[in-house]
């Protein structure tokens, strides 16, 4: 008798056992909707990476380079590893004429991401500013070559690479 009591005392400790572990990692997870200070903090470096991007694109058509460089500065700071951050920060420069220094963040995005199209199409700008044509024409033809059929600056880069083949004398006259 005292065998049969010892197996169902066993088994209810089994699964009392069994019930305290489940509840006990259901305890250690958060609540739902509640977030812990460090999702606090990554959420709030998240969200003002977005907004001062954000800015900056504005910026960037507004032609306010100055700005739009002030605030690629902070997201390159909070995230350093963002491509679309170093293209604009590249468009940015070249906005201000400062082809050398966008040309290095033309190539920081390329590094990071070397399918980023217009990282290719802003080395060449770059290129064309420092009057290296044959520089520009590779990072424009690789523009072309990873840039969808209905990107709208397709154009523009078959009229440049013309202009830079004209210029390093490729083109017959007559």
């Amino acid at each position: 008798m005292r065998l049969e009591w010892g197996r169902g005392h066993i088994g209810a400790i089994a699964l009392a056992v069994a019930v305290a572990a489940v509840a006990g990692l259901l305890m250690m997870k958060a609540p739902p909707g509640r977030v812990t200070r460090l999702d606090h903090q990554q959420q709030m470096k998240d969200a003002e990476v977005r907004q001062r991007f954000e800015q900056a694109v504005v910026m960037l058509h507004a032609k306010q380079y100055d700005h739009a460089v002030a605030a690629l500065h902070r997201v390159l700071e909070l995230a350093p590893k963002m491509p679309e951050a170093h293209v604009n920060m590249g468009f940015a420069l070249l906005g201000q004429e400062r082809g050398d220094a966008a040309r290095g963040f033309f190539l920081a995005a390329i590094e990071l991401r070397p399918q980023q199209a217009n990282a290719y199409y802003g080395l060449a700008m770059a290129e064309e500013m420092r009057s290296d044509y044959e520089s520009a024409l590779g990072g424009m033809r690789s523009y072309l070559h990873l840039s969808k059929a209905d990107d709208p600056h397709r154009e523009k880069a078959r009229a440049a690479i013309w202009e830079w083949e004209a210029k390093l004398g490729r083109h017959r006259k007559g």
